[in-house]
């Protein structure tokens, strides 16, 4: 854990920090990425879980419109360039070790390529796993070119 992240412990409610100083000490894995929890930002739903960079970080933070990082393609992505399925920043906020980010989005439509809403919709129960949700939409559908 950074020093930063450590003095932050215990720092009273409502103290602030330089934003500068605070991304300076994320603490990025080995390939330069941080997880980000996607989570509804009205309901409480858990979306998805993705990775960003410290650009896609940046955009994000700049412009509202949720970027990631493609580990396949090897590029910046934002949620719904493709699908039209955008998330719109609401609030963010870094775990007490500043090794995860939770972001609190305005989804619309479903979140996962799977056309669910939700990524995480394969529940372990037992000695089986149940699908819990249908797609809201077919992906041929949600991924159709124009």
């Amino acid at each position: 854990m950074s020093t930063s992240f450590k003095a932050l412990e215990r720092a009273p409610r409502d103290s602030r920090r330089p934003l500068a100083e605070v991304l300076a000490a994320v603490n990025f894995n080995a390939d330069g990425l941080i997880p980000a929890i996607a989570q509804q930002h009205d309901s409480g739903e858990v979306l998805m879980m993705a990775w960003m960079n410290r650009e896609a970080l940046d955009a994000t933070l700049r412009t509202g419109r949720v970027c990631y990082w493609s580990r396949s393609r090897g590029k910046l992505w934002r949620k719904g360039e493709s699908s039209g399925q955008q998330q719109h920043l609401k609030a963010a906020a870094l775990d007490c070790d500043g090794d995860t980010l939770l972001l609190q989005v305005d989804q619309t439509g479903p979140a996962c390529h799977s056309g669910r809403r939700s990524c995480f919709y394969v529940a372990l129960e037992g000695d089986e796993a149940r699908i819990s949700s249908d797609p809201l939409i077919d992906p041929d559908t949600l991924y159709a070119k124009g």
